[in-house]
């Protein structure tokens, strides 16, 4: 008997999403997998893989002011980087996004992306050896330091004159000359003026600090310690001359004679070329020891260690005049009588 066609034919009922995994559940995990190695892939190569896989080094600048967009694009251009917007985002997990530093860096296209963050972030920029002289003035620090691109000449020497900078560094007299201890320093380029003069007064300190007391047994402030010792680093071509000069400043000064010293009539012109005329000795400035008494109103160099030294450990001798033989040393002479005979033939024999 046939059934009655006005009723339907049961439905079957639809597979359950749970049964439709179990069956697929190999092409699912494979597809779960390729998509985990797609995702790992991209984070290695944009958060962990090099640039490159050959070493390149380079110098990259990263200028002062400008954000840390500036900087991944300038890190991206150079080749250190694969991409900026990952670079940003890495540093935007680390924290890291305000705290790069300005400055000059040697990088290599071998660093991973955090090597090179972790570089920025610590300011490990390049550092220049940069040497002052013995006995350089102010003017002559300055043109040393804008020579080596590390800071402005003309900023330099307002910063040295500045009131307030001296008075925090706890120093006296209206600039720091002689306070700019000269040494072999490493700068990075573009330090920056205030940077450099802090460090320089910070080794002067360092190195007189030990001999302070000594100068307190001899009744001498630290500035009148430099000032001498400013005299005769210009005044001492010999290095065994120093506690010989020394000697002849502090027997002229405990009797209440002029100093007599031609550095001091030439100090701040700056543009002094040429062998001391009778015009320097004759021109009035606060620093002319042959025109004042005492010491000059500054230092007029910046003293090394040697001459400081000399001031606090002077020879035994009771010279009161020497004279230049021209060949880097000095005739000594207690008396004036002697020391005219000196001059006479040493002046002689350098006009012949």
């Amino acid at each position: 008997m046939e059934m009655n066609s006005k009723y339907p034919k049961p439905i079957k009922p639809q597979r359950s999403l749970l049964e439709w995994c179990r069956e697929r559940w190999l092409d699912l995990l494979i597809t779960l997998g390729g998509m985990v190695v797609v995702l790992l892939a991209t984070v290695y190569l944009h958060f962990l893989a090099p640039a490159g896989w050959t070493r390149h080094v380079k110098v990259v600048v990263i200028p002062q002011g400008k954000g840390f967009h500036e900087a991944a694009r300038i890190l991206e251009d150079s080749g250190i980087i694969r991409d900026r917007r990952s670079f940003y985002l890495l540093a935007r997990i680390e924290g890291a996004v305000g705290k790069i530093k300005a400055g000059e860096y040697e990088v290599n296209t071998q660093m991973t992306p955090r090597e090179v963050l972790s570089k920025l972030i610590r300011g490990e920029v390049i550092q220049y050896p940069v040497t002052i002289p013995e006995g350089y003035n102010i003017y002559q620090v300055a043109e040393v330091l804008e020579q080596a691109k590390v800071c402005s000449k003309t900023v330099f020497l307002e910063k040295a004159r500045d009131p307030a900078l001296i008075d925090s560094l706890g120093m006296e007299g209206e600039s720091l000359e002689g306070y700019l201890f000269p040494d072999t320093y490493n700068f990075p380029r573009g330090l920056g003026e205030e940077q450099v003069i802090r460090q320089m007064v910070a080794r002067f300190k360092a190195v007189f600090s030990p001999l302070a007391r000594r100068a307190e047994e001899m009744g001498l402030s630290r500035r009148e310690v430099v000032i001498l010792a400013s005299m005769i680093e210009k005044e001492a071509m010999d290095d065994q001359e120093r506690r010989m000069i020394a000697a002849v400043f502090h027997n002229r000064l405990q009797r209440g004679m002029a100093l007599q010293s031609d550095p001091t009539a030439i100090y701040g012109v700056t543009e002094r070329r040429g062998s001391i005329t009778r015009e320097d000795l004759q021109r009035r400035t606060p620093y002319n020891t042959y025109l004042i008494s005492g010491l000059p109103k500054g230092p007029i160099a910046n003293p090394g260690i040697k001459s400081i030294q000399a001031v606090l450990f002077p020879a035994d001798a009771n010279y009161l005049f020497f004279v230049s033989k021209n060949n880097g040393t000095h005739y000594f002479s207690a008396t004036l009588e002697e020391h005219n005979r000196a001059v006479a033939k040493y002046q002689r024999r350098s006009k012949k």
